[in-house]
């Protein structure tokens, strides 16, 4: 996502031509102080990407949010947790140890853990406090916009930067913006039939059919329960859409809607007769073919 906006190509140009970069740690070398110098919402637009994982990044969410007149959660991280998210299923003190400790390639024989205060020779050296839990910028301050994507669309981040450029009405404060209201599978055009599975099948398990519904041939696809707006990209090349764009319109949990998907599609043959205890067996057996 830092890098994204020059996935635009040609129209990097009229970017340049319309706006100055204020901040962005990957091309210019603007300081925090020189961000809380400026006057008040006089940055008209802050694309804000990755998720809050310490004090540092709180921090600068609400300084951004104070210099910013148009606040963008932008892309999967910022808006709704994406991969850093998964960290919220392991407490701190676990995550630290399996970084700093147990990782195959650290050499730490004193099992050494970053504090948010060292004292060294020269004196007391302060780090970024880390968290209990990722959160998503609009859990630490006020978001005008959401982005979806990992990392968002160059057509979609265009469609955005356009309408600021022309002083077109934006959509009302809170909107998904650079996604659709319906889902991947919507926008995908492989052959949609009968969805029953037998078993699942990691993508290097299986060379699927490049005109079949991944989803049907076994492979877990999240597009029936992913926002559309992407184009479908990854079933295009022939690997499963893995949900960067979140829930679709009107869907409150992704997860919880992919599991009511896969629940209505499993194959698990006559049960007639059988207790619910042998049901639930044969049902154990299919998800035992996805280890994650």
């Amino acid at each position: 996502c830092e890098i994204a906006l020059v996935n635009i190509n040609e129209k990097i140009l009229d970017v340049n031509a319309n706006f100055d970069f204020m901040f962005c740690p990957c091309l210019i070398d603007t300081k925090r102080k020189d961000i809380e110098a400026l006057p008040d919402k006089s940055i008209a637009i802050t694309l804000f990407n990755g998720a809050i994982r310490t004090d540092e990044n709180e921090e600068m969410a609400h300084l951004l949010r104070k210099k910013t007149q148009i606040l963008i959660a932008f892309g999967s991280c910022s808006a709704e947790g994406c991969i850093p998210g998964l960290a919220n299923l392991y407490s701190s003190d676990e995550l630290m140890k399996t970084v700093y400790i147990e990782s195959p390639t650290v050499d730490n024989p004193r099992g050494l853990i970053p504090s948010s205060e060292n004292k060294v020779r020269e004196g007391t050296l302060n780090i970024p406090a880390f968290y209990p839990s990722v959160k998503t910028l609009s859990q630490v301050t006020d978001v005008d916009f959401f982005v979806p994507g990992c990392p968002p669309e160059p057509h979609q981040i265009w469609n955005i930067i356009e309408a600021v450029i022309q002083g077109a009405e934006l959509p009302p404060k809170g909107s998904v913006l650079g996604g659709g209201k319906s889902s991947v599978c919507d926008e995908c055009k492989r052959i949609k039939e009968d969805k029953k599975i037998k078993r699942f099948f990691r993508t290097y398990e299986i060379i699927p059919d490049q005109e079949k519904c991944l989803l049907e041939q076994g492979i877990i696809c999240m597009g029936i329960a992913t926002r559309d707006g992407c184009g479908a990209l990854c079933p295009k090349v022939n690997m499963p859409c893995t949900g960067c764009y979140g829930p679709p319109h009107g869907v409150l949990d992704q997860g919880a809607k992919m599991v009511a998907a896969l629940g209505s599609i499993l194959d698990i043959g006559d049960i007639k007769g059988l207790e619910e205890k042998e049901i639930n067996q044969k049902i154990d057996e299919i998800f035992k073919t996805i280890p994650d």
